[in-house]
């Protein structure tokens, strides 16, 4: 089997008597979509948090392509190629939806950012931003300010934004959240076409996204990772319908 492309290793966080992330150990697969779902509380974006460096781990480390960047921020890990899409927006809400993307695009050059202008001349840069805004259908919204955008455009610019980094995996924490069916529908068929590019470890709240993309599901609760398996595995785990499935499911 070949080497996980990314992997946490005895994860655990503390926040005084609370234990957010209890010796978490998962990983990621080439070519996969990886759902980590839980119930409120459980530490998944903790955990997240965690594995794309806003938060530094008290025991445990974070292996990205064979390499531990546990200490490593998280323009580093982006630069490496860990792209991410948040669960409250980091967009930029006075700028247009092309200026969000060449941020993007910028980043993933490791070059500093200083002034719109320049960047714009940039054919390479705007070729790579106008590319990304293509595939998730915002190309026509290039010039809209973000601020104008619906809920579920924004959660499209997001992704769109990660793309421009070229990721070698996504971290993608709950993409689905606000969309209507008509929006999680497109977005789950994006994505699993998306993993064939970059795999996907998908925090979401949305069984049926969930039970439709994942290849393998791992199931926190109370920072513990409890179950890892495929979708069936899951579906048929007594403990994992007690915890958070239910006992109907």
């Amino acid at each position: 089997m070949t080497e996980p492309v990314l992997e946490t290793r005895n994860l655990t966080k503390r926040f005084g008597a609370l234990t957010a992330s209890d010796g978490v150990s998962l990983d990621l697969r080439a070519g996969e979509i990886h759902a980590l779902i839980g119930p409120n509380g459980a530490g998944k974006s903790t955990l997240i948090a965690q594995i794309a460096g806003s938060l530094a781990p008290d025991e445990g480390s974070v292996l990205f392509n064979g390499e531990d960047v546990t200490r490593l921020d998280t323009v580093a890990r982006a630069r490496r190629g860990l792209g991410r899409t948040f669960q409250i927006s980091a967009l930029a809400m006075e700028h247009t939806v092309l200026q969000n993307a060449l941020l993007g695009a910028v980043g993933a050059t490791g070059r500093a950012f200083r002034f719109f202008r320049p960047v714009l001349k940039d054919t390479a840069l705007l070729a790579r931003a106008t590319e990304a805004l293509a595939r998730v259908g915002l190309q026509d919204l290039a010039a809209r300010q973000t601020a104008e955008l619906s809920h579920g455009q924004r959660r499209q610019l997001e992704v769109a934004v990660a793309l421009t980094l070229k990721p070698r995996a996504f971290l993608m924490d709950e993409p689905m959240a606000g969309l209507g069916a008509g929006g999680s529908k497109r977005l789950t068929t994006f994505l699993g076409e998306l993993r064939r590019e970059a795999p996907i470890l998908l925090v979401e709240h949305d069984m049926d996204a969930v039970f439709a993309l994942a290849d393998r599901i791992s199931v926190l609760v109370y920072g513990r990772l409890i179950a890892t398996g495929t979708v069936d595995e899951i579906r048929a785990d007594r403990e994992v319908r007690r915890a958070y499935l239910g006992e109907d499911a």
